[in-house]
């Protein structure tokens, strides 16, 4: 099968599979854009970022929090919305808390990002230390409220927060030394603080979720024996599409259009970042072995907002269900071609951008 890229950003395909067998055509396409203070539109940048074949992790792989998920996704029902950054001290001035916030089309998020601090035991309670200042402090679910507390003899009574295994701040043992000096969570809930070890607050970041986190294995489907024995390879029939969104759902949308406002509040040092998603549409025609030629509009399914690094990366996905196999497509066009160039190809012939370029290829031949 033949890929052709028209656009100036990275384009590539895989195969997907529905529950009931039938496989996919995805092509998935990935656009890197930068945030320029200056203006309210983001501009396509001159380095654009490949695609990801595998998850990256911000340290050992099922031990820390996700930075980005694969992208060659099968399909997902809505738009994720994740942001990897930090929370800046409003002008600069250090803080012991702040509250952020990312609002992008439909989906408004805020919470609080508070300095360092640790659990101090006392003689009956145990109550969070006086938070230390900062100017900066990195989001992460590494520093959200989680965890896991396997300090207790008795293993049955070992501990997670599935929502965040891998975050700080939970403990269901609250024996002296396995608690005090242990560090709190530098996110939480406005207005719901972070006071009690032993309860299950909500762990508050804006990046992608683990796949092995909790909603995410609740769509994942039934792997019992009677899919060993009658399903496998395939996937299970109460298997659905949700699985594969990596955001949390208080930031998943309908997929953007384009031109949806994007507000970020002291994620950057200065203080407020306003601009629009781009409004370009991003059409894939799809040839099959017949010559008959399928053309779909790719949607906007993941929005990544970096503002450390002043960096917008927005994927696009079109899938196409297959009769049998990938075999039956020819050819894949991503983009829009000159006129010329489909003009050229429905008659058979070679395309030539210029008349240099027939007169090079004459020469060559």
């Amino acid at each position: 099968m033949q890929l052709i890229n028209a656009t100036k950003i990275r384009a590539g395909y895989t195969m997907g599979m529905e529950p009931s067998g039938r496989q996919l055509l995805v092509v998935v396409i990935k656009g890197t854009f930068a945030i320029t203070e200056a203006s309210s539109e983001i501009a396509l940048a001159s380095d654009q970022v490949p695609l990801l074949e595998a998850d990256v992790a911000s340290g050992d792989p099922g031990f820390s929090a996700p930075v980005y998920e694969s992208d060659y996704a099968s399909r997902k029902p809505r738009c994720d919305v994740l942001l990897n950054g930090s929370a800046y001290a409003p002008g600069g001035r250090p803080t012991e808390r702040v509250t952020v916030s990312l609002k992008v089309g439909s989906v408004s998020k805020s919470f609080d990002v508070v300095g360092n601090r640790v659990w101090q035991k006392g003689l009956f309670l145990t109550r969070p230390s006086k938070p230390l200042s900062f100017t900066v402090m990195p989001i992460s679910y590494n520093t959200a409220f989680g965890g896991v507390d396997k300090t207790h003899a008795n293993q049955r009574r070992h501990a997670a927060h599935l929502g965040n295994p891998v975050g700080i701040g939970f403990h269901t043992n609250l024996v002296r030394e396995f608690v005090d000096g242990r560090p709190l969570p530098n996110t939480e809930e406005h207005g719901n603080r972070v006071r009690i070890p032993n309860r299950r607050y909500r762990p508050m970041d804006y990046g992608p979720l683990g796949r092995g986190w909790q909603p995410r294995p609740s769509f994942a489907g039934t792997y019992d024996q009677n899919w060993l024995d009658n399903v496998f390879p395939f996937l299970p029939a109460d298997f659905k599409e949700d699985y594969y969104q990596a955001a949390p759902a208080d930031q998943q949308i309908a997929y953007p259009r384009g031109g949806e406002e994007v507000i970020l509040k002291n994620l950057a040092p200065s203080e407020e970042i306003r601009f629009r998603l781009p409004t370009f549409k991003m059409p894939v025609e799809f040839t099959n072995s017949s010559y008959r030629r399928t053309k779909v509009s790719a949607v906007i399914d993941t929005v990544l907002l970096e503002p450390d690094i002043q960096r917008v990366l927005l994927v696009w996905r079109a899938s196409l269900p297959l009769k049998k196999n990938i075999h039956e497509i020819r050819q894949v066009v991503v983009g829009e071609m000159r006129k010329s160039w489909y003009r050229a190809r429905d008659l058979g012939k070679i395309y030539h951008p210029s008349i240099n370029h027939l007169i090079s290829s004459n020469q060559k031949a």
